[in-house]
C-alpha cells in the first residue's frame, strides 16, 4: 500500500501535493521528466495564490465570510471543522439552484465531498491578504479556543493601560474584509456584485503577495478580453515592460522549449509498446518543432544564466538534476535542430536518464511491466502556467467591476 504523508506545518507543501493528486486524473498534466518545480515557480510569480483545481472568484469570500460567521459564534476547536464542512456542504446546493453556478465546487459530490472548496482556496487566501492567520487549516482550527480567550480578555480590559501590557489578539482575517449578503448561505450564486469584486482587486493590486505581478497587471487593465490559451497571447502582455515582460518571455520560451521532452517521453513509449498512439506523438513533435522553428530567433538569444537567476529567486530549491536536464535539452535542441530530435540518440537518452533518475526501478522506458501501466498522453500539455484558472479568476472580477452592486 502507498501513502503520501506531509508535515502539518506546511500549509504550501501540502497544498501542493493535494493539487499533485488532483493532477494524475488528468494526464496531459502529469509532470513525467520533474519541470514541475520550474513550472510551479512562474505559475507562483505570475498569478500568485491561484491553484489549478480553483474554479470561481468568489469562493475568495464565501471561505472567509463561512469561518468569520462560526467564529462570530464562538465555535469550538473540537467542533469547527464538522460545523465548518457542513456549511460548505449545504453552499453546495444552494449554488447549484442559482442562476451562476459553473464551477460549484462539489455538485456532484455533495456530502462525499472529499476536497472542500476551503480547503483548495486557502493557500490562496493568505497571499491574496484575505487570511491573516498564519499556518494550515489544521492549526487553525486549533488555535481557536486560545483565539476566542484572548480575545474575551482583550475585550475586557478596565483601561487602556492594562491592555498596553497585553499582547494584541491579532484577527484571523484582513481587517478590511467586506461583510457577505444577510443571506448569502441560503441564496448564494458565484458571481461577484461590483462591491466584492471591488474588494478583490484591491487586495490583488495592494497585497504583498500579489502587487507586482502579472495577475494583478491585469487586474488594473480593466478590460476583459476573450478567451485564448497563453497570457503571453493578451493583448495588454504584449505591451508590457520591464520585470513583467522579463518574466513573461522567460516563461514563454520555457513552455515552448520543453514541450517536446514529454512528446519524446510518450514517442518512446508507443514505440515500446506498438502503441497506434505512435503516429500521434510523430506529429505532435512536428508541430512542436513548427513552433521552436517560429520562436527561435527569441531562442537563440535567451540567456539561460538569467533565466535560472530569474526562477531560483522565486523557488531556490529546484535541484542540480533537474538545471542539468534542462540545459542539456535546451542546448539538444538549439543544436541540432527541433525537428531532428525525435531521431537523435542522444535525446532519446537524456529522456530516458531522467526518467530513471526520477522514479529509479518504476521507471517505464525500457521496463515492459511498467509501461504497461502508461496510459498515453503522459505530461503532454504546453505549460500555462495556471493561465486557464487565472483568466477565469481575472474574467469574474472584471464582470464584477462593471457589474450591479445588487
Amino acid at each position: 500500500m502507498s501513502a503520501i504523508v506531509w508535515l502539518d506545518y506546511s500549509e504550501r507543501e501540502r497544498r501542493k501535493m493535494l493539487d499533485v493528486i488532483e493532477l494524475f486524473r488528468e494526464p496531459e498534466t502529469v509532470d513525467e521528466l520533474g519541470i514541475g518545480s520550474i513550472r510551479d515557480a512562474f505559475a507562483d510569480m505570475l498569478f500568485p495564490g491561484t491553484s489549478t483545481i480553483m474554479t470561481r472568484a468568489r469562493y475568495f469570500l464565501l471561505i472567509p465570510w463561512i469561518y468569520r460567521q462560526l467564529e462570530e459564534r464562538c465555535v469550538s476547536s473540537a467542533q469547527i471543522e464538522a460545523r465548518g464542512r457542513k456549511a460548505e456542504i449545504d453552499l453546495v446546493e444552494h449554488i447549484e439552484s442559482s442562476d451562476d453556478n459553473a464551477g460549484n465546487i462539489g455538485r456532484l459530490a455533495r456530502s462525499n465531498l472529499k476536497r472542500l472548496a476551503s480547503s483548495v482556496y486557502w493557500q490562496g487566501l493568505y497571499v491574496w491578504g484575505i487570511r491573516s492567520f498564519i499556518g494550515s487549516q489544521t492549526q487553525y482550527y486549533r488555535s481557536l479556543d486560545r483565539y476566542y480567550q484572548g480575545r474575551a480578555r482583550h475585550a475586557g480590559r478596565m483601561s487602556e493601560r492594562e491592555s498596553e501590557h497585553d499582547d494584541l489578539i491579532a484577527p484571523n482575517w484582513h481587517g478590511g474584509l467586506i461583510s457577505p449578503p444577510p443571506d448569502f448561505l441560503t441564496t448564494c450564486s458565484l458571481r461577484l456584485s461590483r462591491r466584492e469584486a471591488k474588494y478583490l482587486a484591491e487586495r490583488i493590486t495592494l497585497s504583498p503577495g500579489c502587487s507586482g505581478s502579472l495577475l494583478a497587471a491585469l487586474i488594473r487593465y480593466g478590460k476583459r478580453e476573450d478567451y485564448m490559451a497563453f497570457a503571453w497571447e493578451h493583448p495588454h502582455c504584449r505591451r508590457l515592460n520591464g520585470k513583467l515582460s522579463v518574466q513573461l518571455d522567460h516563461a514563454r520560451n520555457f513552455s515552448v522549449l520543453m514541450r517536446g521532452a514529454p512528446l519524446l517521453y510518450n514517442l518512446i513509449l508507443a514505440r515500446q509498446t506498438s502503441s497506434p498512439r505512435e503516429e500521434r506523438y510523430s506529429l505532435l513533435l512536428n508541430e512542436w518543432s513548427d513552433s521552436v522553428a517560429e520562436r527561435l530567433p527569441a531562442l537563440r538569444h535567451w540567456k539561460m544564466e538569467a533565466f535560472w537567476a530569474v526562477v531560483l529567486d522565486q523557488n531556490a530549491r529546484i535541484t542540480p538534476n533537474t538545471r542539468s536536464f534542462v540545459n542539456e535539452w535546451w542546448q539538444l535542441v538549439l543544436d541540432g535542430g527541433p525537428r531532428d530530435v525525435a531521431r537523435a540518440e542522444a535525446a532519446r537518452n537524456l529522456v530516458t536518464h531522467r526518467e530513471r533518475q526520477i522514479k529509479k526501478q518504476l521507471a517505464r522506458i525500457g521496463n515492459t511491466r511498467a509501461s504497461e501501466l502508461w496510459g498515453g498522453d503522459s505530461g503532454i500539455a504546453p505549460l500555462d502556467y495556471r493561465w486557464r484558472i487565472s483568466q477565469t479568476l481575472i474574467g469574474d472580477i472584471l464582470d464584477g467591476l462593471w457589474g450591479s452592486d445588487a
